[in-house]
């Protein structure tokens, strides 16, 4: 058998005589009545990094949408197909969410990509096309900074803001903060460290004291 897929088979039988038998109730009521999350997550697909993980969420919990780098694209960035997109209108107008947070993390390797110049010529493939969303943020923070500071984090940090200021781009997500049922909160996680950060309304990234 191959490695990938005993690894599957075996981590689902784990699951499947584990977790799910005490939360057999929870699945049923799930399966049953749908879900009802209060809580978007934005985040980045790498594996380091998975958000029902680091906020002990349950199933049902948190409706999550994983990209790389945890990218919001502007309104009228080819919209034509877009999971994403799809996925934030869903949270938005379908399950009311309370709150969309785009969680960014330490040592991403889109951003890396995006400093890197990989959205800046046709042979980045797609992967430099999706990251090219964040150049004019790039650009401009980069401006900013002298040799001594982080670029890494840094922009880590700025794609995180530039994705709060894209979502304001879409008028169902203008009209549910503006009315008061929708918030967007920028969140950061180090990998090695575990520290969260939380950006306040000043797009300042402060640490959760544990």
């Amino acid at each position: 058998m191959q490695a990938w897929r005993e690894r599957l088979e075996s981590g689902y039988k784990d699951f499947k005589s584990g977790d799910f038998v005490g939360q057999k109730e929870l699945y049923e009521r799930l399966g049953t009545h749908g879900q009802n999350p209060d809580i978007m997550l934005i985040a980045c697909a790498d594996s380091r990094v998975d958000p029902t993980d680091i906020f002990n969420a349950y199933p049902g919990e948190m409706f999550v949408a994983r990209n790389v780098a945890n990218i919001v694209p502007p309104s009228g960035n080819d919209e034509a197909y877009h999971g994403t997109l799809a996925a934030i209108e869903y949270a938005v107008t379908v399950l009311e969410v309370d709150v969309i947070v785009v969680l960014g993390h330490e040592s991403c390797g889109g951003i890396a990509g995006c400093l890197a110049g990989m959205g800046d010529n046709d042979e980045g493939g797609y992967v430099g096309s999706w990251v090219s969303i964040l150049n004019e943020a790039r650009d401009g923070l980069l401006q900013g900074l002298d040799d001594s500071e982080d670029k890494q984090f840094a922009m880590e940090l700025e794609g995180i803001r530039q994705s709060l200021r894209n979502l304001m781009s879409y008028p169902f997500v203008e009209k549910a903060v503006k009315s008061g049922k929708l918030t967007l909160q920028g969140a950061y996680f180090g990998i090695v460290s575990a520290e969260l950060l939380l950006s306040n309304d000043d797009g300042e990234f402060l640490p959760v004291l544990t």
